[in-house]
């Protein structure tokens, strides 16, 4: 191979430079467009060639404010420069894109075609929906040139599963055009992972039609899933187009891509809402949607407000299954804050529980060692704990677990007997029991080395 070949393959390699983009022109479609006519859509036009697009406004769901408090919460990352951009972009509206891919394939993967893109933006207080449709592979070129400009006026992206399926997969096509830059994006917000903190919970499935129904109420809002397509046969109806096959299920293809992009633009209406100050006090708020609330917020950096909704989520009547988790987590909360006396009061109503009693032992005869001095009542958790994890060992026996859960009880009863060990040893050098000093902690040896 000669050295100019050589060169030109490596700059073909290079990522394509940003252009100025043109909107595309729009046209009817011909007679014989079935397709097109099927959707009622037009045919754009552009540099690359032909794709469909169609264009639906939706009175609802409606415009919703984004609260500040909300937006801080789902930008914040451990990198605190990013997170100030991701809060500074999501802070216009007007800046940001709904987007929901229809594919070839549900794994991805570089032969997964996004034959058809969905787009949504907020305007006129409504949801504005365009879709970009391929007829075939050979009009991909004009739609991603079309995608890119979009993204360009509206650089913020909302997705759900967006940043895992949908925006990686589109990354993968603009890589394999080679001619056209894949466009940057000055946030990415996606759905998914508040909804799962905030619904899973209850709703077990987080799929954005199981949200509708049981989040949403899209009813009321003006739409329902009649006869909705399953995603499943999604990329079978389009090979089947393809091979000549009717048009007529891709345009409930098309309808559900239209509701997954409402239900997406409302979802973020009541995420938004969810993470107010005030969400707290919504009196229709579902208990255990409010203590998902209170674990989001403390994975967020908020254990004040999260101690707050878990309390109201225990008040408004959390179910039985939950109370020994959201006792846990105020124990917790509470141990952190230094508030010992309520954090022992928390793990004392937890000794009795099957998932979190060895931890309550655990904390209540270090607290009662260390804190009350206390250290008769130290020793009784702490063979209160070599029974349970004596116990835990004999079941997991018994039901043919895994080593290395066996390996994990057996040793938490030698650290519960190390401590027994420990406590009966200051137990005989003071029978008493007046004013035993607790042993010195790590900090206190540091000190000691200091003088």
């Amino acid at each position: 191979m000669s050295a100019h070949d050589k060169f030109a393959r490596l700059a073909a390699l290079k990522p394509a430079r940003a252009e100025g983009v043109r909107p595309a022109e729009l046209r009817p479609p011909q007679e014989t467009d079935a397709l097109a006519r099927a959707l009622s859509a037009s045919v754009a036009t552009n540099r690359y060639g032909e794709h469909l697009a169609v264009r639906t406004w939706f009175s609802s769901p409606e415009f919703s404010e984004p609260s500040p408090s909300a937006l801080e919460i789902l930008s914040r990352t451990r990198d605190e420069a990013a997170s100030r951009r991701t809060r500074a972009a999501l802070s216009d509206p007007a800046q940001w894109l709904f987007l929901d891919t229809e594919t070839t394939g549900l794994a991805g993967g570089t032969g997964t075609y996004a034959f058809l893109v969905g787009i949504g933006w907020w305007d006129a207080g409504g949801l504005q929906v365009e879709q970009l449709v391929l007829r075939d592979f050979t009009e991909e070129y004009s739609l991603l040139h079309e995608l890119a400009a979009r993204i360009a006026e509206r650089p913020v992206l909302v997705t759900f599963n967006g940043k895992s399926f949908d925006w990686p997969l589109l990354q993968s096509r603009y890589t394999m055009t080679r001619a056209i830059a894949a466009p940057r994006l000055a946030a990415h917000l996606d759905l998914l992972h508040p909804a799962r903190a905030l619904w899973k919970l209850r709703l077990g499935s987080v799929r954005l039609c199981e949200l509708e129904r049981h989040v949403l109420d899209a009813p009321r809002l003006g739409w329902r899933r009649d006869h909705d397509v399953p995603s499943a046969l999604i990329p079978q109806f389009y090979f089947d187009y393809l091979r000549g096959g009717p048009v007529e299920p891709l345009v409930g293809v098309a309808r559900h891509n239209q509701m997954d992009l409402r239900g997406l633009a409302a979802l973020f209406g009541k995420i938004n809402a969810m993470l107010t100050d005030s969400a707290g006090e919504a009196p229709e708020a579902h208990s255990v949607d409010l203590f998902g609330l209170s674990r989001y917020l403390e994975r967020r950096g908020e254990p004040a407000r999260a101690n707050a909704v878990c309390t109201q989520a225990m008040e408004n009547g959390l179910p039985a299954a939950f109370h020994p988790l959201a006792q846990r987590d105020l124990a917790l909360r509470a141990r952190r804050s230094a508030d010992h006396d309520t954090a022992a009061a928390l793990w004392e109503k937890l000794v009795s529980d099957p998932r979190d009693g060895l931890l309550a032992c655990e904390q209540l005869a270090i607290h009662h060692e260390r804190r009350s001095r206390n250290i008769e009542r130290a020793a009784e958790f702490a063979r209160l704990g070599i029974r349970k994890a004596q116990l835990l060992q004999s079941q997991q026996k018994s039901a043919w677990s895994s080593a290395e859960s066996a390996a994990r009880a057996a040793r938490l009863e030698e650290k519960f007997s190390a401590r027994l060990a420990r406590i009966e040893l200051r137990i005989a050098k003071n029978p008493t029991n007046q004013s035993v000093p607790p042993p010195p902690t790590k900090k206190d040896n540091e000190a000691k080395r200091v003088r």
